[in-house]
């Protein structure tokens, strides 16, 4: 290893322990990266987003009620710590479950006991249920750079009965990636899906950032 990674691993590590694990996130490269990430984030990531302004796990959640009634059943994709499900709950939403990768990630979550059912999953089984078994799929903050593949958009959307929704969010560094906008185009040109709602607004205020948020229905 050169002088100059082993100052930039040091830097990372002194900055990450401070917790400002957001500056980084945008250039993992593969899961195990992703996970191992997470994992050493975990304990201090809902302290550090909610001091940084983390807008659109409620921007997410305030657009689905416009769709589904608030006793709906809704798994919440990627749920982390949670922060999308307590969200979702805020909204009115009383029948959430949670999945993600990360075991300490969603441990975290099931203490805070917001969902009702929570399954640690991974990319090649990312719904452990049968298909159609939810009203609404949430992947808040999910599919994009840093995290999810475009291709979880189709599966999520597969998983659906029909009218079933969908909401999810691009932030600004996806919406600039043709991957992630492809993927869009093509669930809803293919007939797979509706879209009903999007919305720009304002994804973590302190860092300025900006997300769009949408929610699509399985046709």
């Amino acid at each position: 290893m050169s002088d100059t990674a082993s100052t930039n691993d040091s830097t990372n590590d002194s900055t990450n322990s401070a917790g400002n694990y957001l500056q980084n996130v945008y250039d993992l490269a593969t899961q195990a990266d992703t996970d191992a990430y997470y994992t050493r984030w975990a304990a201090s990531y809902d302290d550090e987003l909610t001091r940084q302004g983390y807008q659109t796990p409620q921007r997410c959640a305030d657009a689905l009620r416009r769709f589904i009634a608030s006793d709906a059943a809704v798994v919440d994709i990627g749920c982390g710590t949670g922060l999308s499900g307590a969200a979702l709950a805020a909204a009115g939403f009383t029948n959430l479950a949670g999945t993600d990768v990360n075991v300490e990630m969603l441990d975290v979550a099931r203490v805070a006991g917001i969902y009702r059912d929570t399954w640690v999953t991974d990319i090649e089984n990312p719904f452990p249920f049968a298909l159609g078994t939810y009203a609404a799929i949430a992947a808040v903050g999910v599919i994009g750079l840093g995290a999810a593949p475009a291709s979880l958009l189709r599966l999520a959307l597969e998983a659906l009965a029909t009218d079933g929704r969908l909401v999810f969010s691009y932030n600004d560094h996806a919406l600039k990636v043709p991957e992630f906008t492809d993927a869009l185009t093509d669930v809803v040109s293919s007939g797979l899906a509706e879209q009903e709602f999007a919305e720009h607004g304002i994804h973590i205020k302190g860092l300025g950032s900006m997300s769009t948020v949408f929610v699509l229905r399985r046709r």
